[in-house]
């Protein structure tokens, strides 16, 4: 029997059907990720993906669920091809479900070309170190956790925090200021919520923002199986736009917790050994081929950025799943329940956050010359005020001096200026350092000793040494 007559032979052996899993027996030249087509009793179409393959059997997990299968009138073919997605710039404005499908009622897309979703490893000794701003319009972020092109810098949240209205913000806002090339968002969710995928649709429509946006959308009622290829999708299109279209892509995924709970389903349907509370030992190795798609390439002009956003189970940081992320990625912006219940939007709590990569992407000639050493005193102050805060509730206000007084003040005005923003308040990294300076000027000038003495001579505003002449 020769190569083609293999791969167009129909099997009809399914042995065993189970969960989101098919055996199928006396299979002849079957590959590892080859993309199987089924067609059940009814005549329904669906897709599958080689899982195993040992001796002539071998484990297909099915894309649409395996509802309405059997293992006596099933069909199977092997295509002897591994998953592809067609891609193209139409793509842009465009919606579509966790396997890269249309659902927006638009046309099908006619693809320039047809790429693995796996993707192809970028060569380490070709990578760019990251360095451009990413101004996303959240002071939080542009002005104490920098985003920077190529970067992976992810959200972790919890449950009932808005990470999705965050996300959306940022979504919108988000630009490169010191170029003028062209800049798109690619939008992966998963597992989400009729609820939230709404949201999501009527923010980008009603804005305008999804002509820049292409969104791939797997919802909780879809099969697990399927939120597996939805960041697959979803990167190898950023990687069509970002290497071959010379564009900046910044990759927002959601939700990376469900992502992972799918994994942890298929491993427990394949009867693999568990690791860390149940997730397959692999799940490192995952997440890695995940986050390092993104990056800048030597000689390319375009870019990937990635914002992962995952929901930390029990806000508890040292779950796998944050671990795992935060040992792969550069940072993390923490989003806290507490400035949540206190009504401030973003709830991003500075202190835990982090963007490792962030003094590549500031200074003079990017952001603005006082930039480090506003970001140094803003957190240095805010800490100060909130230890402060807590020793308050002990010993009370009598027990604090005059400056503890005073950073209790900008610990408070910190939260409710800096931090609190609007919804479609889009902040430049002008506004957000200016208003540091405002703050600074609740401090006692001798105080700002993280900020060099020629920015405080140049930025503080002129009202500070009124107030200190004054009480002098």
């Amino acid at each position: 029997m020769n190569d083609v007559d293999i791969k167009t032979r129909e099997y009809t052996t399914v042995s065993e059907v189970s969960g989101p899993l098919m055996v199928v027996q006396d299979v002849e030249g079957v590959a590892y990720n080859e993309i199987v087509e089924i067609e059940t009793p009814s005549g329904e179409q669906r897709t599958g993906q080689v899982l195993e393959v040992e001796n002539d059997i071998a484990l297909v997990q099915v894309f649409e669920g395996t509802s309405d299968l059997n293992t006596l009138s099933t069909k199977v073919r092997f295509t002897g091809e591994t998953a592809k997605i067609g891609v193209s710039s139409d793509m842009l404005g465009r919606i579509f479900n966790g396997i890269g499908k249309p659902i927006d009622g638009g046309p099908d897309i006619i693809p320039d070309k047809e790429l693995d979703v796996n993707g192809s490893p970028m060569n380490p000794a070709s990578r760019q170190f990251p360095a451009e701003f990413i101004q996303t319009g959240i002071s939080t972020i542009d002005g104490m956790n920098t985003l920077v092109r190529g970067q992976k810098l992810p959200i972790f949240s919890g449950s009932g925090l808005p990470h999705n209205q965050l996300a959306a913000q940022i979504a919108r806002q988000a630009k490169v200021i010191s170029e003028d090339s062209e800049f798109a968002v690619i939008f992966g969710a998963m597992g989400i919520t009729h609820e939230e995928a709404n949201f999501f649709m009527n923010e980008f429509e009603q804005t305008g923002a999804l002509e820049r946006v292409t969104v791939f959308m797997n919802l909780a009622d879809d099969p697990a199986i399927e939120r597996i290829m939805t960041p697959k999708m979803a990167l190898t299109t950023a990687e069509y736009l970002a290497f071959e279209k010379g564009m900046h892509v910044l990759v927002i995924l959601t939700d990376i917790t469900n992502y992972c709970e799918a994994l942890r389903e298929i491993s427990s349907a394949r009867s693999e050994v568990p690791g860390r509370r149940g997730y397959p030992g692999y799940m490192y190795t995952d997440l890695s081929q995940m986050y390092e798609r993104a990056g800048r390439i030597g000689g390319k002009e375009g870019s990937i950025t990635q914002m992962p956003i995952l929901v930390m189970p029990q806000d508890d940081i040292t779950h796998p799943i944050p671990d795992l992320t935060g040992y792969i990625t550069e940072g993390q912006i923490v989003l806290d329940r507490e400035l949540d219940r206190n009504g401030i939007y973003p709830p991003v709590n500075v202190l835990p956050s982090l963007s490792r990569l962030m003094s590549g992407g500031i200074g003079g000639d990017r952001t603005r010359e006082d930039h480090s050493g506003v970001s140094d005193q803003l957190y240095a102050a805010y800490a100060e005020g909130r230890d402060l805060r807590d020793l308050t509730a002990v010993v009370g206000e009598e027990a604090l001096t005059e400056t503890d007084l005073k950073y209790l003040r900008f610990a408070d005005a910190f939260e409710d200026r800096f931090i609190r923003q609007s919804l479609d308040e889009d902040r430049s990294i002008q506004e957000t350092l200016d208003l540091g300076w405002d703050l600074f000027t609740i401090l006692p000038k001798t105080e700002l000793k993280r900020v060099k003495d020629e920015f405080v001579e140049k930025y503080l505003p002129t009202e500070q040494a009124t107030e200190e002449a004054a009480e002098e």
